[in-house]
């Protein structure tokens, strides 16, 4: 087998992380409180670039080519890399998605969650089958797992749930960059001992994407939003995880 991608951290490096992750938890938190009926997409949006600079960091996302914007906002049918338009409204009975990173003392944490705004039993149902995967994919973030673990435990619990994992969007490691190895998907690749052995100081982006309906996504017009090309719904969670010798550590966390 080649030999791994994965650029490990030292100790230190992710007490920094841990540190600018727990910024980000807080900011997260807020940004999840602020989503109501009525709000719009650069309200969040503004409020999140207020907060990461109070915080003493820089928007991760404003550092990839092309992209302009602290997050990504996405609205029911919105998977990932939506662009936070005054022009997109919340209601009630949406479903939100938001996304975001920042850049604390030379290093990205990464993290996501998807809000509902009223929800019916049905929505709650699918908002907290994906929080249920993200935990079962954190626990394989361990010594001795591999990145296949980690897919195998995002597909089995959410197609448990009766819903269907996204196929063409990955996870992926983060430290110094924002977008690192190994891509983590949300379903089973390959063999499992053909993918990436996890070492002691890995940091991961564990994401969890998923969809009422089939794995199938378009871009829309704009040029970054991707969407589900059926129309239903879709759920994002993230978390930044780093792999240690006492099990996973959450560092997007308060």
């Amino acid at each position: 087998m080649a030999k791994s991608k994965i650029k490990v951290k030292t100790k230190r490096e992710i007490e920094i992380m841990k540190e600018g992750g727990k910024k980000l938890s807080n900011i997260k938190t807020k940004l999840s409180k602020a989503i109501k009926g009525e709000t719009d997409a650069a309200e969040i949006e503004k409020m999140a670039n207020k907060l990461i600079e109070e915080a003493g960091g820089k928007p991760s996302f404003k550092m990839v080519a092309g992209y302009s914007w602290a997050t990504c906002i996405n609205v029911n049918e919105g998977v990932v890399h939506g662009i936070p338009k005054k022009e997109t409204i919340f209601s009630k009975g949406d479903i939100v998605s938001v996304d975001v990173g920042m850049f604390y003392k030379g290093f990205h944490t990464d993290t996501s969650f998807t809000v509902g705004i009223s929800p019916s039993k049905e929505t709650t149902f699918f908002l907290m089958s994906g929080k249920k995967a993200l935990e079962a994919a954190i626990k394989q973030a361990d010594l001795g797992s591999r990145v296949f673990d980690i897919s195998k435990a995002i597909q089995v619990s959410i197609e448990n749930s009766g819903f269907t994992p996204v196929r063409a969007l990955v996870g992926h490691g983060i430290g110094r960059d924002l977008h690192e190895e190994p891509q983590i998907p949300c379903f089973v690749k390959g063999a499992r001992n053909r993918s990436p052995l996890l070492p002691e100081g890995a940091v991961l982006a564990i994401e969890v994407m998923y969809t009422k309906g089939t794995p199938s996504v378009t871009v829309v017009d704009d040029g970054w939003t991707i969407e589900t090309s059926d129309g239903k719904m879709a759920g994002l969670f993230e978390e930044t995880v780093a792999v240690t010798g006492n099990g996973p550590l959450v560092l997007t966390t308060n």
